[in-house]
């Protein structure tokens, strides 16, 4: 199966402190991995170094068999980015946010579509500081797939969303995947994490703790349910009850 993302012994300090210790990864064509950990367990400096916005002091990262550093510019015209915070001016409406953003690329998608798809299509002459923090996430989603990617990464893709709204998501982006869209994300959701994703990776101080599927996680853990499972690894549930 053709890789689509590849990452081997990712290394990032900052002022002496390790914030990524010799990270590995394979990502397949298709496949939706999602990085899991607590904060501060180093998924945004690794998601940063992988994406090139960060130069990691050691290692080395491929995606699409692309150097995200030294060919950034090419790169970029086939991967999608979310981040949870992001900003835009205030005087903007949804429809000229995605206009600007559809003219950036060669080979765009239809954004009209994109919007109608992730119930947006109402809002388009709204100004965006108008919107929701629910539609404000969709519309950031919409505006990462604007590009036509062949890669996207999703950073907490849900979080302000309600339930009917989360499940939309997770079927539009299970559809695309079904068309070979290789989707990277991180979720503290772990309903959403045994949904949509093929394999999961968990941090720990920035070291790569776990690898592997959600069942496979679980099976390997002294308990029955992903999240139980998850906090075990983390050591999450004793910090909780050492703060009680």
């Amino acid at each position: 199966m053709e890789t689509t993302i590849k990452v081997d012994k990712l290394c990032k300090s900052y002022a002496g402190i390790r914030a990524v210790e010799n990270f590995d990864i394979s990502v397949s064509r298709g496949e939706v991995f999602g990085l899991l950990g607590a904060n501060g367990a180093g998924k945004s400096t690794t998601i940063e170094c992988i994406l090139g916005t960060k130069k990691p002091d050691s290692g080395t990262v491929s995606i699409l068999r692309m150097n995200p550093y030294t060919e950034r510019k090419k790169l970029f015209e086939r991967v999608g980015v979310q981040f949870q915070e992001a900003n835009y001016q205030d005087k903007i409406t949804v429809m000229e946010l995605c206009q600007e953003t559809y003219c950036l690329y060669k080979k765009p998608a239809d954004y009209e579509a994109l919007l109608k798809q992730f119930g947006l299509e109402n809002k388009i002459k709204n100004m965006v500081n108008e919107l929701s923090g629910g539609q404000k996430q969709r519309l950031f989603i919409v505006l990462a797939l604007i590009s036509n990617p062949d890669v996207v990464f999703l950073d907490e893709l849900t979080t302000g969303l309600d339930t009917k709204a989360r499940r939309s998501v997770w079927n539009s982006l299970s559809e695309l995947k079904k068309k070979g869209l290789t989707i990277f994300l991180t979720s503290h959701f772990m309903d959403e994490v045994e949904t949509l994703c093929d394999r999961i990776g968990i941090l720990k101080n920035g070291r790569l703790i776990f690898s592997g599927t959600v069942q496979e996680a679980i099976a390997t853990s002294p308990y029955e349910k992903l999240e139980d499972a998850y906090l075990w690894y983390t050591g999450e549930e004793e910090l909780d009850h050492e703060n009680i």
